[in-house]
């Protein structure tokens, strides 16, 4: 199986630059979560052909499903700190994108049967402590954090989009497009991040290595368990 063959590189493809010509596509935030049943009969996959193909796709959902459950509780983390200055309304704004990325994997996972990663629990306060930490060293602490978490979640949906578009890319249509979608939302954020002096934080390309170490691991783990 084509998928099979590619997915399994997508797992070990390495970190590199996402914003490269033609990846980008612009973010219209009338997001597929919002439209219903197609006229096929199902919201973003086709029903698998095998075990072996839905066990590849059960993968990829879960991951995804993790990403942006922590990518919300890193924004909870950076609101309890700085929710009162005047970068509020700014993280509040791209929490709210978050959280309707998570609510479509909700509804992705429930409907196809997929269980998501038993590692919630942990994600769920390594997300707030990791917001809550550099929001804590400034405005420039958090939005350093939100460049390297929407870096590493954008080309980890570049992955994918290229593994289902050498797959089938008329069989995935529809999950491409809400993958696509949801990738250039977070380009946008990584963007806001710049524009908001994330560089300028002391240790910048240390704290975002670390991070992005931490996101590989958790990306690794969180498609497994």
């Amino acid at each position: 199986m084509v998928l099979r063959r590619v997915c399994s590189d997508v797992w070990s493809l390495p970190t590199g630059p996402f914003l490269s010509a033609g990846c980008r596509q612009p973010a219209s935030h009338n997001h597929v979560g919002l439209i219903p049943l197609n006229s096929r009969g199902y919201s973003v996959l086709p029903p698998p052909h095998d075990a072996e193909e839905k066990a590849i796709l059960d993968r990829m959902l879960r991951v995804d499903h993790a990403g942006e459950f922590g990518a919300n509780r890193i924004y909870a983390g950076q609101m309890a700190v700085l929710g009162r200055t005047h970068l509020g309304p700014l993280i509040q704004q791209m929490w709210e994108q978050e959280k309707t990325h998570l609510r479509k994997f909700d509804e992705i996972l429930a409907e196809y049967r997929v269980r998501p990663t038993a590692l919630l629990p942990l994600w769920n306060v390594a997300g707030f402590l990791l917001g809550a930490s550099t929001a804590l060293l400034g405005k420039e602490g958090a939005m350093a954090c939100t460049v390297a978490v929407e870096e590493s979640i954008s080309e980890h949906y570049n992955s994918q989009i290229r593994a289902l578009m050498e797959a089938d890319p008329e069989r995935y249509k529809d999950l491409l497009q809400l993958i696509k979608e949801f990738r250039d939302d977070e380009i946008e954020h990584h963007d806001t991040g710049l524009e908001h002096d994330a560089e300028s934080v002391p240790g910048y390309w240390l704290l975002k290595s670390a991070i992005q170490l931490g996101c590989k691991a958790a990306i690794y783990v969180s498609e497994r368990i």
